[in-house]
């Protein structure tokens, strides 16, 4: 009989070590952060890109107009050219244009092109997000210059 009281004994202070289960309690729901990916979540380059095109398109102010007069008319010995980038994804985008004492942040939207007047014979760093993928390019630029982007 004391070998039976000392199993039971044993085997209640086994299952208590265990631990217990009480079904009737609740517990916080936890809630996990969000994992950043570059799948179209609200986080990604793609959403920050749309934001930034939003916000330029607010101030911008277009220069086609100098940039045809440019192109239109015999201007050989003007300081400036043109660059002229055409858009043809489906995705807006803002391109970055750097050089020697100029800098300009260009919104082109899908299928559309932009266009800005720049000092000539200097070297012009492109950069831009087109549709998740990462654009740059450095350039030469001495006349207009033309560059299509796409997805």
């Amino acid at each position: 009989m004391k070998k039976c009281i000392a199993f039971s004994a044993m085997f209640i202070l086994l299952l208590n070590s265990c631990g217990t289960t009480n079904h009737k309690t609740k517990y916080p729901v936890r809630k996990t952060n969000p994992i950043s990916t570059n799948t179209g979540s609200s986080t990604t380059s793609a959403a920050q890109v749309e934001r930034e095109y939003e916000a330029l398109m607010k101030t911008y102010k277009s220069e086609t107009a100098q940039v045809l007069t440019y192109l239109l008319n015999d201007s050989s010995d003007d300081p400036r050219t043109s660059i002229t980038i055409e858009n043809n994804s489906r995705c807006n985008t803002v391109m970055t244009i750097s050089g020697t004492n100029y800098f300009k942040k260009i919104p082109i939207a899908a299928y559309k092109s932009g266009s800005v007047m720049v000092p000539k014979n200097q070297n012009y760093n492109l950069s831009g997000m087109v549709c998740n993928a990462v654009y740059q390019k450095t350039k030469f630029v001495g006349s207009s210059y033309k560059v299509t982007v796409s997805n």
